[in-house]
């Protein structure tokens, strides 16, 4: 039973690692049709294939091994047999991304392939082997990247070495650039004059280079030799090209020159076989070295001496240092570039290994329970804080207070666990864009900025949708086609940006786009022939716009499986605001659209100020407020407005916003908040301080309740609101919705908003 468990354990581990493969797959291919660095976006790409591969061999997964070994062996096609990725290629392995997701997604719910998944598989199957029908089959699966770094040299002609004119060790590379043209041993040897006076002769160093195998072949070249006149009949000018055929490895052919390796040049190529084994044994390192140079003497592709050597050129090289070792032994013929790309992707794996070995992968449950607990912890300390403080014992104040500046630690260090950047969603918009131009005929270039920003993984699980609505809009009523781009002095290519940033506690997502604009005068028509807007109702840039988030509205003159049925923005204002988050657009007629969406960091825990109207204590986000006053009632109501230091700051009473009847004291307080670049004053009876708040949300009966964004238990266990400050902002600057000319939709909007604040206002004095 135990051994089932864990298998069943290593399966969910298995189909988690699997999709985060698939995320790195389909963002190299991505990358790939952007043409930057397809060598390691090659590599990255056939290594995610290939550990899938093999994990879903160990449980049995044929269909997936089975498929994944044609995506692998078209993978190392193209890495090893130099073919080409173009267009049609990319979109097929796109397509094959998807289906193994597909089949992942059937193992994971215990369903069977059936018939059709197959037949689809077996489609791309051959549509893969078509691609590479022109291709040259590879040496074998686990070779090494086929990608090459600039040499030293211009390719030679295979055979070169055998004409008596050579005089280059690279004559023994063949037309690839990459692998030697023969399956001996190649040595090339240039003595220095000087060898022969100090008594070593190089024709007995050949005959022992017998001894190790047979030498198949000996080429002396004169290339160093004098004029008649000044040669030193003493002196070598003799140099060797020599095939060897032999078992020894290339530490015991360079042993044979050792008393005169101060004194000739030497380059020992390995054969073709040779360079494969060197591939093979660099991959099967278990916890080798972790230096270039050190990986390579390791497998016996380069031995010390030569090591020593280049990394002495290396220091000579200007500026010093700066060199790549790699580069250095593959110009110099030390190792082949193969044997150095399998070395450096073996140095990687070992760095990300070690970087890796920092994380703990923890299951979302556990996290999201370790967070409640956390929120339970920091109400329960509150409480004692409040007890303590009650009973005026300044020992037992100190003690809770230190308790409670150890929760917050604690609640800072829980959230960030489950902070995420929100680059990982924005980069899954890249295929999105890619397969929406392709079915419009459109080009758009997607930019993304701030990818590093930070929020809550709840956050991010719930915000995709509404950020694919937008981007998939953008691109079908935003952005023109090319010609009627170029038409109006555009680029063919269109832009769209999304674009992450922090705010005022807040995270701000923008999603903008140089198209059109939003097209007023329909936006109007629309309205007015829906009931919306009274024929004579004049209404601001903005709040047309604001229209489009009505439920059922749309412009759309075609409709299409992309846009056009009037279902998706009013759930994405939905959908945002379920989230204690708001939405708004901004439109410039044939320069563009810009959507900007902010959200809270977190849904759990956040740090208040405390409020009090009548009975009812309010949260206000800690991060919005910007300062408190004090304002004398009577003048409030006089004017609507606050004198700020000279500066007129509008204000709205929570005592009238919720119809508190208690009587409102003759100095009152106000707490000055800013939110998207609005200041706004809330008129309260009270301050009553900070306080950690743990979110609780509102019942369905409250849950639409406008003004209000969740509650909070106090440490006095009665319900504290925490007030929806830019929903409030909102309100504020728009005016009273009950003022002549307010549409009638909207004044039933207003109306219905009364009524669940009275409700809450009731909930909160209970």
């Amino acid at each position: 039973m135990s051994a089932a468990i864990n298998l069943d354990g290593a399966l969910a581990v298995f189909f988690v690692e699997s999709r985060d493969l698939l995320a790195g797959m389909e963002q190299g291919l991505q990358a790939l049709a952007g043409e930057t660095d397809a060598r390691e976006q090659l590599n990255a790409i056939f290594r995610a294939a290939h550990t899938i591969k093999g994990s879903a061999g160990i449980f049995g997964l044929a269909d997936i091994v089975h498929f994944t070994h044609a995506v692998e062996t078209f993978l190392t096609q193209a890495r090893d047999g130099g073919l080409a990725l173009a267009a049609p290629a990319l979109a097929t392995l796109l397509d094959c991304h998807d289906h193994l997701n597909d089949l992942i997604d059937k193992a994971e719910g215990g369903e069977a392939v059936d018939d059709a998944a197959r037949a689809a598989g077996e489609a791309l199957i051959g549509a893969l082997s078509r691609l590479s029908g022109g291709a040259s089959q590879p040496a074998g699966r686990d070779g090494a990247p086929s990608g090459r770094a600039d040499k030293a040299h211009e390719p030679h002609e295979a055979g070169a070495r055998d004409a008596p004119g050579a005089d280059s060790p690279a004559d023994a590379v063949d037309a690839a650039g990459d692998t030697v043209a023969a399956a001996t041993w190649h040595i090339s040897v240039r003595f220095a004059p000087a060898v022969l006076r100090n008594g070593m002769d190089p024709a007995g160093i050949i005959r022992y280079l017998g001894t190790l195998g047979e030498l198949v072949h000996i080429v002396g070249l004169p290339d160093a030799m004098p004029d008649a006149e000044t040669m030193d009949p003493r002196d070598c000018h003799i140099g060797f090209e020599i095939d060897l055929d032999t078992d020894a490895d290339k530490r015991t052919i360079e042993d044979a020159f050792e008393f005169v390796r101060d004194d000739c040049q030497l380059h020992i190529l390995p054969p073709h076989s040779r360079i494969a084994d060197y591939v093979a044994l660099i991959a099967g390192q278990d916890d080798g070295p972790g230096r270039l140079g050190e990986i390579l003497v390791a497998a016996g592709a380069l031995t010390p001496k030569e090591l020593a050597q280049a990394m002495e050129m290396q220091r000579r090289s200007q500026p010093p240092g700066e060199r790549p070792l790699g580069e250095i032994l593959v110009a110099e013929q030390r190792v082949a570039q193969p044997v150095v790309d399998a070395a450096l992707q073996r140095q990687k794996s070992e760095r990300l290994r070690h970087a890796g070995e920092g994380f703990v992968r923890v299951q979302a449950d556990k996290l999201d329970k370790l967070i409640n607990l956390v929120s339970e912890l920091v109400i329960a300390g509150a409480s004692a804080n409040l007890t303590a403080r009650s009973r005026r014992d300044a020992v037992l104040q100190e003690a809770t207070s230190s308790i409670v500046s150890l929760v917050g630690d604690i609640r800072d260090s829980a959230l960030q666990l489950r902070m995420v950047q929100i680059g990982e969603t924005f980069n899954r918009f890249n295929r999105v864009v890619r397969d929406v131009c392709k079915e419009l005929g459109k080009e758009v270039e997607l930019v993304v900025t701030g990818g590093e920003t930070e929020l809550d993984k709840s956050v991010v699980e719930k915000i995709g949708d509404p950020l694919m609505h937008l981007v998939r809009n953008a691109i079908d009523h935003g952005i023109e086609t090319g010609e009627a781009r170029l038409a109006r002095g555009k680029p063919a290519r269109g832009r769209l940006e999304l674009k992450a940033y922090h705010d005022s506690g807040c995270i701000v997502i923008e999603v903008l786009d140089d198209g059109n604009g939003l097209d007023g005068a329909r936006i109007r028509a629309k309205a007015v022939e829906r009931g919306l807007l009274a024929p004579e109702q004049a209404l601001a840039d903005d709040e047309l716009a604001r229209l489009i988030f009505e439920p059922g509205f749309s412009t759309a003159q075609i409709v299409s499986n992309i846009s056009g049925r009037g279902v998706g923005m009013d759930v994405v204002k939905r959908n945002i605001e379920a989230l204690r988050g708001s939405v708004e657009v901004k439109s410039s007629p044939g320069a563009g659209s810009r959507f900007v969406i902010r959200l809270p960091l977190t849904l759990a825990i956040i740090d208040g100020f405390l409020v009090g109207v009548g009975h009812s204590q309010y949260v206000v986000p800690l991060d919005l407020v910007v300062e408190c006053i004090e304002v004398d009632s009577d003048d409030y109501r006089r004017r609507g407005v606050i004198n700020l230091r000279g500066e007129v700051l509008p204000c709205m009473r929570l005592r009238d916003l919720f119809a508190i009847p208690e009587r409102e004291p003759a100095r009152a307080s106000a707490v000055v908040v800013r939110c998207a670049g609005r200041k706004t004053g809330i008129v309260v009876d009270r301050l009553l301080g900070e306080l950690q708040t743990v979110i609780k949300p509102l019942g369905k009966l409250l849950g639409c309740s406008s003004g209000i964004s969740g509650s909070t238990i106090l440490g006095s266990g009665e319900v504290g609101l925490i007030l929806d400050v830019p929903a409030l902002i909102r309100s504020c600057t728009a005016g009273s919705e009950s003022e002549p000319g307010t549409p009638p939709r909207q004044r039933r909007e207003g109306e219905s908003r009364a009524a669940g604040q009275h409700a809450c206002a009731g909930m909160a004095a209970s």
